[in-house]
This record gives structure tokens, sequence and C-alpha cells, in this order.
């Protein structure tokens, strides 16, 4: 899953990404598109690895892109380079004299929904011209098309109305105001606060972030990064914060496979079956699948081996149409 990071110039865009992702600006160049992977912090994850002690431990992941001036440059639409990301995260500037942010974030939001626009109108053109020639048209994607049309035409982003937004005969048209996002203030240093934003707080899911502070964590020592927010009463980094709130803004969650060998986090939908769950894992696990071995994370955890989790009858078996839960702890019984 991949996040690409927007905002207007001098928002602190390339300063997140670096943030985020550990690297320097020299990593890939601040001119070039730049892509990186990065873990998602889990407790549970490592609380299960203390408890197993497995040979190794995977966390889920999460990719973030930034588009380098230079690709932004050559298209004609500046947006296309983050049109295949899933969500995107809107860098807005709430730093220095001159800062506007609610106006910066309505700036940026307006050329979405305009793009957005322009390519919904295209297609209904075709789709209007392809029925006077006699072409058999697609009527439901019409209507979702003019649904959309009518959304935008009143400044409305597509996220907004989650049945247009996640309409399956959309898909294929990557609309930027139909991904999730995640709208990120970069404050001043010596603000840890969100600005005064009205009703946008209740409408978008905002973080604020103070980007060069994270910044200088991120290329510390562990240790001398928790000295560091223990001296300035930080009770967590805001980018571990961040990189939860991307993985969950895209509605995403995870199950655990634990065991000597691994303990690993694996990345699912929300609302996924058990069968399609097994299926992340292999193939042959979902063609296959009889059983599901569940257990609640805080019910292992609370009788503290799988051994006196069995002794009290935590462990449960679900069929194929099971909706895996947050922190499942799963193991799949198969048959190919």
């Amino acid at each position: 899953m991949k996040l690409g990071i927007i905002g207007l110039s001098l928002s602190g865009r390339s300063t997140t990404f670096e943030a985020l992702t550990r690297q320097g600006g020299e990593a890939g160049g601040r001119g070039e598109d730049r892509l990186a992977v990065v873990r998602v912090p889990d407790e549970r994850v490592d609380r299960l690895s203390r408890m197993f002690e497995p040979q190794k431990t995977i966390y889920a992941q999460v990719e973030y892109f930034l588009a380098g001036p230079g690709s932004q440059k050559k298209e004609a639409n500046p947006w296309l380079p983050v049109k295949d990301c899933d969500a995107l995260i809107h860098v807005v500037r709430n730093h220095g004299a001159d800062r506007r942010p609610v106006a910066d974030f309505q700036t940026v939001d307006q050329e979405l929904i305009l793009s957005d626009l322009v390519q919904v109108e295209k297609r209904l053109e075709r789709i209007e011209q392809d029925q006077r020639r006699g072409k058999k048209m697609n009527a439901e994607e019409q209507a979702l098309l003019c649904g959309c049309r009518a959304l935008l035409e009143s400044e409305t982003p597509l996220r907004r109305r989650p049945e247009l937004a996640d309409a399956k005969p959309l898909r294929g048209f990557a609309l930027l105001t139909a991904k999730p996002m995640l709208v990120v203030f970069n404050n001043e240093e010596s603000d840890p606060h969100l600005p005064e934003i009205g009703a946008l707080a209740e409408r978008e899911r905002c973080l604020a972030l103070r980007a060069k502070i994270e910044q200088e964590l991120a290329h510390m020592a562990p240790e001398d990064a928790a000295e560091f927010l223990k001296e300035y009463q930080i009770a967590d980094s805001a980018m571990d914060r961040m990189i939860r709130l991307s993985y969950e803004v895209m509605g995403l969650m995870s199950f655990f496979t634990v065991g000597s060998d691994e303990v690993r986090a694996w990345t699912i939908r929300r609302g996924t079956p058990a069968v399609e769950a097994a299926g992340t894992i292999h193939s042959d696990l979902q063609k296959g699948f009889i059983r599901a071995e569940v257990i609640a994370y805080e019910d292992l955890v609370a009788a503290g081996s799988t051994a006196e989790a069995r002794r009290r009858g935590t462990f449960r078996l679900e069929g194929k149409t099971y909706e895996v839960q947050d922190g499942d702890i799963i193991n799949f019984r198969f048959n190919v």
C-alpha cells in the first residue's frame, strides 16, 4: 500500500518524507521521485516477539512516495505522479508569520477537485458520443460519474461520499479526491498543537507535526532519541503516530501468525473474511482452507502462553466467512 505526499511549495513535504523514511536529502536526490518502505510501529508485535523469541520478527509495512519537482513539471497534470497511490498525505505549512493553514489546505484540495472534474467530464462526454453512435454503455458507471460530477461541481471531494469513492466501476479512474487523506500540519518547533481549523478538524483526519524535530529524531540513535523525547517531555514520536494513522486511513489492519520460527504481522483490509486472509499468506491456504484457529491478542497476552490459553479455552475455530478482527492471532488449517 502506497501513500503519496503532497502539498504546496515550502510546506515541508521533503522534510516530512525524510523524517518518515529516515532518509537524508541526498537519498534519491531532492529533484527526483522518491519511494521508501517504512515499518509500521506495533507494540503488539514487540510483545509477541518477546513472548515467542522467534528467529525472525516481521512488521507490517507501508510505502511513501514523494514526487520530485522534475516529474511534476513534465506532466500536463501535475497530480499525475500520485494517481497510482492508495492514499494521500497532505502536508500543510503552519509555521512562519504569514502562515494560513486553512487557506493552503483549500488551495490544494480545490486543485484536486478540478483535476477530478476535468477527468469525469471527459469520460461523460465520451459516453454520450458513444451513445449517439448506438453503442451500449454501462448505465451504472454513467450514473456514478454523474453523481461524481454533481459533487465535484459543489466543490466537495469524493472522499466525503464513500458510496462514490469506493464504487468498483470507478476504481480504474484513480480519482484523486476519492483517495483517503491524512492532513498533516507542519508546525513551528515550539508548537505541538493543531491550529485553529474549525470544521476542517471534523471533516478530515488531521495531525500536528513538527517536521524539523522529527527529522532530527529520525537520525538519532534510539537511546539518544529516547533521551531527547524525555528531555522535551514528548510522550512519543509524532512520526510513529503518523505512520500508524497512515495505515488506518487506508482501512488497513493486522492479524498475526506466531511461532518459534517467526512472528509476523499480515496486512489486510478491515472486513476481510478468514478465507481471504489465508490467501494473504499463501494461495494454497486459501484454496485448501478448512478452519481458522483464532485467539485475540489480548487473550493470549493475558494467558501468557499458548498452552495456558488452550487450557483456558480462549482459542476458537472459525469458518471461511469469519470476519478477521484487528489483532487476531491465527493458525490456518488447510488441505491441498
